[in-house]
Formats: structure tokens, C-alpha cells, sequence
């Protein structure tokens, strides 16, 4: 007999199955919500400690409260569902946030729940993907910068317009531009360029996610004496210009592109983050 997949709804265990939610959640209703996908390997989480940073900086910004020991109380509910769950591979976490039932726009009650959802990975570390992929861009709908476009939000509405155009051009992703027609990000990844050994990816101030692999990558290459410039504007010329194109984030860690248009890109840089991420992430050797 098969067992049913859990989730945790506030500290307590359900079948996956089972029906939570009623009409007046506001994550269904508004949008309401922040959420982080991570990744873990076991038991051991990587980086929850990034991730609840960013997911704590965002209920702020949305005067969402807090509830005390917070970050103690994720931790513990996602190491008892991972085993619950009988996880103890590479795994997917998804957390989300949503503001507690209540009012129209105008909330009665500022107070939050949480959903701990788990799935599995293919793989337990990051593996470099052996075929690069095919990129385009997404002009359609523009994500520009504001108080949110760091974080993760319910309001997801201009990556899934873009991953369904990615879909029709038959790409593997897509990157979105911003109001100002500067490349912000793909789908669900953070973009990074490489011409001439110097590593360049946009600006968060470009309306990009401030993600958590992003500023691991950025890190890991400092430590290897690589110029990283993380402010960057870029624009499709720039594209066309470079040596390499990865993408990151925090479930496959770093992923290259091969094409864009009719330019083909190599992947010697993406090869030696992706091996120092494995290395001081999970102390695997490729």
C-alpha cells in the first residue's frame, strides 16, 4: 500500500491530500504571500538560514508578524517532515507564508500561517547540467523594481506568462526584462555573464530576486580571485557579447546556457563554481 505524501500546516502533520484551505485564504484570494523553494540533502538543509533571512526581510515589508521563534520552529517542522516523509535523498522544500483569513484588500489580522511541502530531486548535490540550454527573451510583460521584487511572492504572474511564451518558442528558458528594457532574470533563476574572466550579473536594484544561490555563486567567486560585478545593466547586446551565460538558483545551483539566437557559449566558468559549490556545500568531490 502506498503511503501518502505529508505537508505541515503550523507545526501540525496532514495527508497531502487533504483539504486545508477555505475560500477566504488570502494566499487563493490576493496573492497574499511569500514563499522559498530550498534545497536539502537528508536532513541537512542548505543555506535555511539565507533563505529565512530573505523570508523574514519580506513579512516585514508586507507587516506581516513574526511569530517568536520562528526560524527555531521552520527549522524543526522541516527536519520532522523530511522524515515524515521519508526523505533522506535530494529534496525540495517549499515554505510558504500567507497572511491569516480575513478582510477584502485591507487585512483584519496581520498574524501568519506557514505550508512545509517536500518533494524529491533527482540528485543530493548540484550537477551541472550536460546539456546547456536555449534561451530567449520575454518582452510581453515587464517586472520592474519595487519594496518586493527581491523577494518571493504569491504574485507570480509575469514568470508564468513567460515560462508559458518560453514553452510556445520551445526554449528551455526565458529571461524577463524590465520596465526600462534591461534583462532582470529567467523564469525561476538569477542570470549570470561571463566575457573576458569578469563575472557580471544584473542589479537587484534592476527589479531582480535577491536569490540565495546568486549571492553563493557571487561569493564562491570572489573566493577563486574571479572580478565579480554584481550591479550590472544588461541588455541583449550584452548577451550576444559574451563567453559564458548560467543561470542559478537554489535547487539545481547552477545551470549554462549553450545558445542564445544564433550565438553558442562555452562552460568552463559554470564548471568551476558548480564543482567549489559541491565541494563547500556538501563536501563532494566531483
Amino acid at each position: 500500500m502506498n503511503t501518502v505524501e505529508k505537508i505541515c500546516l503550523d507545526g501540525k502533520v496532514y495527508p497531502k491530500d487533504e483539504l486545508l484551505f477555505g475560500v477566504g485564504n488570502r494566499a487563493l484570494r490576493y496573492g497574499d504571500s511569500l514563499f522559498e523553494t530550498i534545497h536539502a540533502n537528508g536532513t541537512e538543509i542548505q543555506f535555511l538560514s539565507e533563505h529565512l533571512n530573505r523570508l523574514t526581510k519580506g513579512m516585514e515589508c508586507l507587516g506581516m508578524i513574526i511569530p517568536f521563534g520562528f526560524y527555531e520552529r521552520i527549522k524543526t517542522d522541516i527536519t520532522f517532515l523530511i522524515n515524515k516523509n521519508k526523505a533522506f535523498a535530494g529534496t525540495r522544500i517549499r515554505l510558504s507564508v500567507f497572511r491569516k483569513d480575513g478582510g477584502l484588500y485591507t487585512p483584519t489580522d496581520n498574524s501568519i500561517s506557514y505550508l512545509i511541502e517536500t518533494s524529491p530531486l533527482e540528485n543530493d548535490h548540484y550537477l551541472l547540467n550536460r546539456k546547456g540550454l536555449k534561451i530567449g527573451i520575454y518582452e510581453e510583460m515587464r517586472k520592474s523594481y519595487n519594496l518586493i521584487s527581491r523577494f518571493k511572492t504569491g504574485n507570480s504572474l509575469p514568470f508564468i506568462l513567460a515560462a508559458n511564451f518560453r514553452n510556445k518558442m520551445n526554449w528551455d528558458d526565458c529571461l524577463l526584462l524590465n520596465d526600462k528594457g534591461n534583462i532582470v532574470e529567467s523564469c525561476s533563476s538569477n542570470l549570470f555573464l561571463v566575457k573576458d574572466g569578469i563575472l557580471m550579473t544584473p542589479s537587484i536594484e534592476s527589479g531582480a530576486v535577491s536569490g540565495i544561490m546568486r549571492e553563493q555563486v557571487i561569493e564562491t567567486a570572489v573566493n577563486l580571485n574571479i572580478t565579480v560585478f554584481d550591479d550590472c545593466v544588461l541588455n541583449s547586446e550584452h548577451l550576444l557579447g559574451a563567453d559564458e551565460i548560467f543561470l542559478t538558483n537554489a535547487i539545481h545551483g547552477i545551470q549554462w546556457v549553450v545558445a542564445y539566437q544564433e550565438r553558442r557559449y562555452f562552460n568552463k566558468t559554470a564548471k568551476l563554481l558548480i564543482e567549489e559549490l559541491n565541494q563547500t556545500t556538501f563536501q563532494y568531490n566531483l
